[in-house]
């Protein structure tokens, strides 16, 4: 069965030229034979034996894939998107620039499928099953694999613990808990006048709360609730002027109120009685 049927192919994260085995980068491998046994070496021209090599990565660390591969030529812009791929050579040694090699990168989360492998041959006549062609460079034909393909899941690291079961043995004491703050008996309360509101409350409320965390304590706990005197002052006069006027207060009886507020409307009746002077015409005249 395949790689891709197990699903455990990744894809490619990086492509670029290199001089031999002791310039590729860490997590790179380097493409030293053709498919067809020919050596993979990139040679500026017949004079120069050193020359370099095709190499990539498969390193998910940057959270980037390959998405696609193009050879262009150097009359050609680069695409939109596509950049060129890196090199790590040695010291007075470049690339031919007459064909470049360009990769486009993605986010692994933006891509459901990418170029899983690239292999070349010396020979174009001949074909690589499950490859596409992606085009000559210097006398090499570059092939590569396109697909879908699986990101590893990351694996949470072990925990180590112990258990001893020594400490499961019934024969040996119970150790004793740690003070807490539920333990601690509670703090004197200074002398003082007490609130009625504050002193009626029963010392047995708080051992219902399950919260005995340090979130759960502020600074007023444990400071009594009291009035200053000069408001208790106040009060105590307060209440004297009120009981003063309820002192002053007469209850009166129903002959007292009747006797207090008759009125006989005696005016009243006698102008009402009063007739009105008569004018006569000749006088109105």
């Amino acid at each position: 069965m395949s790689l891709i049927e197990h699903g455990t192919v990744r894809p490619m994260t990086a492509v670029a030229w290199t001089s031999n085995t002791g310039t590729c980068p860490n997590n790179f491998t380097l493409i030293s034979i053709t498919e067809d046994g020919a050596a993979a070496n990139f040679t500026r021209s017949f004079a120069i034996k050193s020359g370099y090599y095709l190499c990539y990565s498969k390193d998910l660390t940057n959270g980037k894939v390959v998405s696609d591969i193009q050879i262009i030529s150097d009359k050609e812009a680069l695409p939109h998107g596509y950049v060129c791929i890196e090199e790590h050579l040695e010291p007075k040694t470049s690339v031919s620039k007459k064909k470049r090699v360009c990769i486009r990168l993605l986010p692994v989360s933006q891509v459901d499928t990418a170029v899983l492998d690239i292999k070349l041959t010396a020979k174009s006549k001949m074909m690589l099953q499950h490859y596409t062609y992606v085009g000559d460079i210097h006398g090499y034909v570059l092939w590569c694999k396109r697909g879908h393909f699986s990101s590893p899941v990351p694996q949470p690291k072990p925990r180590k613990f112990s258990l001893d079961i020594r400490s499961l043995s019934l024969d040996q004491p119970t150790p004793l808990l740690p003070l807490r703050l539920s333990n601690l008996p509670p703090p004197a309360q200074p002398q003082g006048r007490l609130s009625q509101r504050r002193h009626s409350l029963h010392p047995t409320d708080n051992l219902d709360k399950s919260d005995c965390s340090l979130h759960g304590i502020t600074a007023l706990d444990g400071v009594p609730f009291s009035l200053h005197p000069d408001y208790d002052f106040q009060a105590n006069e307060m209440s004297l002027q009120l009981n003063s006027q309820l002192n002053n207060i007469q209850i009166k009886s129903h002959m007292d109120i009747e006797n207090e507020y008759n009125y006989t409307f005696t005016v009243e009746k006698s102008a009402a009685k009063r007739t009105r002077p008569s004018v006569s015409t000749e006088c109105a005249q």
